[in-house]
């Protein structure tokens, strides 16, 4: 069996094809495995994460448990706060994964809020109940799409259901008075790279709930510690990976898989192929001959817009000095995202192929809680702009250095001396993103993770359970079902589905 692809879904499904006893081989076009959960030193000295920082949703399934991922060296670190909110005034809003210690915090700025904020985690609690059996990869029962959970809820709570149909930016408007409230919880839902107005976004404010029941998450020596585990589980059970190894073509016979051909030239016969990658540029470019009908046309319709994240990595000796920062407001998610309209301004900027005028940012600083990333005495600075052109007037390496001056400007604001403490920088436009991690459009969810293009609509209604309609051809990825982003779960049950049409015949 072929897989191609070597990210952390690749991996996923390649280690349970494995476990199971089968013979497998999985194809990475890059000389490294990992995809977007990948780490590396680049700036000398200073290890930072390529895309994915926090490892959230694949702690909410068995996978790594299923796998034995700890017993060969993956261990996390707990971000706890997980976010904080960080006013120009210095001013801090704290988000613990208790809702009681977050409830405490907002009402250092708005006792109104922090009541309504219970109330919001009491509501988001029961969409997390909702969706948790199709993130975990529990089909059976479970709600097919976002569009479904609203069908599920609207019995016992119609005033629920019909908040799911709305945008996650008008949402928060009405249910918090401040900013100060409100501008954090936009910075998360925007981490999913969907805008502040897009209908039914309010799926992604209500995900909160998830951080407070499950935590948030950082691998140990940054998410390369995922891939490591996965890579040395597939070796024990016969696995083998080939780096550096691009798949050129799929090669079909009578409606049937036959193969791969590499760029190389060299064709590597296989009965049984899972594609982990973009599925439109696997199932419309690679494959021979192209996905036809209507689950082709079907495909070719799905959507990513022109709005992705841009990462800047910054080597710094001391972590952003907020003015009013306490001991543990490094450890996870520091948002400096000021209301709702800033990042609605940002988003039909970047739509638009320009660069935002003010650019919503947040930082992950790692470095706070894992000794293995730098020296002594050094930091990692991970700072992110979800409301980013891929297309930008101009082109990115004109527009490089006024956004990285215009990033650690804003950095400056809510962290005064922050510059002084800069020791190197690197920045990840969209279009190294692309180049470098082989993402169509920079996006590493391969498709907007928009609630039409979620659960059983992912990619395509007709292709959500990872079956093709050529035989013998599956295909995983961020862009299949359930979810983008590290979960796993999509590798699992390409895995699952390969196994249960071999013991079917």
């Amino acid at each position: 069996m072929i897989v191609i692809g070597g990210g952390h879904n690749g991996l996923v499904c390649a280690c349970f094809l494995a476990q199971a006893g089968q013979q497998v081989l999985v194809l990475e076009a890059l000389d490294h495995l990992g995809g977007g959960s990948w780490s590396a030193d680049t700036i000398p000295g200073y290890r930072f994460d390529l895309h994915s920082v926090a490892h959230n949703m694949i702690n909410m399934t068995s996978i790594s448990a299923e796998l034995g991922l700890g017993e060969v060296g993956l261990a996390y670190r707990e971000m706890d706060p997980f976010s904080v909110g960080v006013g120009a005034d210095g001013s801090m809003v704290r988000f613990h994964r208790s809702v009681e210690a977050t409830v405490e915090s907002i009402a250092e700025v708005s006792l109104v809020d922090a009541v309504s904020y219970r109330k919001f985690i009491a509501r988001a609690d029961k969409v997390l109940d909702a969706l948790l059996p199709t993130i975990r990869g529990d089909t059976e029962g479970s709600p097919a799409s976002a569009g479904a959970v609203s069908r599920l809820l609207v019995a016992g709570a119609g005033s629920l259901a019909t908040e799911l149909l709305r945008s996650y930016g008008g949402l928060l408007d009405r249910t918090f008075t401040t900013n100060r409230v409100r501008g954090p919880l936009a910075a998360f839902a925007a981490h999913a790279s969907v805008g502040p107005d897009m209908p039914r976004g309010a799926l992604f404010a209500f995900w909160q709930a998830a951080y407070h029941r499950f935590g948030q998450w950082h691998a140990r020596g940054g998410s390369r510690a995922l891939i490591d585990a996965l890579s040395t589980r597939l070796a024990a059970w016969g696995g083998e990976t080939q780096c550096s190894a691009p798949v050129h073509r799929i090669e079909t016979s009578a409606g049937r898989v036959t193969g791969v051909r590499l760029e190389s030239g060299e064709r590597i016969a296989a009965n049984k192929v899972v594609a982990a990658l973009d599925p439109k540029l696997a199932l419309l470019e690679m494959l021979d001959p192209p996905l036809g009908g209507i689950a082709g046309r079907e495909l070719s319709r799905t959507r990513r817009s022109n709005v992705v994240q841009a990462v800047i990595h910054i080597a710094t000796s001391e972590l952003p000095p907020y003015p009013r920062g306490i001991e543990g407001d490094w450890n996870g998610l520091q948002s400096f995202v000021a209301d709702t309209d800033e990042l609605r301004t940002a988003w039909r900027s970047a739509d638009a192929g320009e660069v935002p005028e003010r650019l919503p940012l947040y930082a992950f600083t790692t470095s706070a809680i894992d000794d293995t990333l730098t020296s002594a005495g050094q930091h990692t600075v991970y700072l992110a702009c979800p409301a980013t052109p891929f297309r930008v007037r101009g082109g990115w390496v004109a527009r490089r250095d006024e956004f990285v001056d215009q990033a650690l400007g804003r950095t400056e604001e809510v962290a005064p001396g922050f510059r002084a403490s800069v020791q190197g920088v690197a920045m990840r436009s969209p279009e190294d993103m692309e180049a470098g991690g082989r993402w169509p459009g920079a996006h590493p969810m391969h498709l907007d993770a928009t609630a039409d293009q979620l659960g059983g609509r992912r990619p395509t209604r007709r292709l959500a359970h990872h079956r093709t309609p050529v035989g013998g051809l599956y295909i995983s990825g961020a862009g299949t079902a359930p979810s983008g982003g590290i979960l796993g779960t999509p590798g699992k049950l390409a895995a699952a589905t390969v196994l249960a049409d071999l013991r079917d015949g």
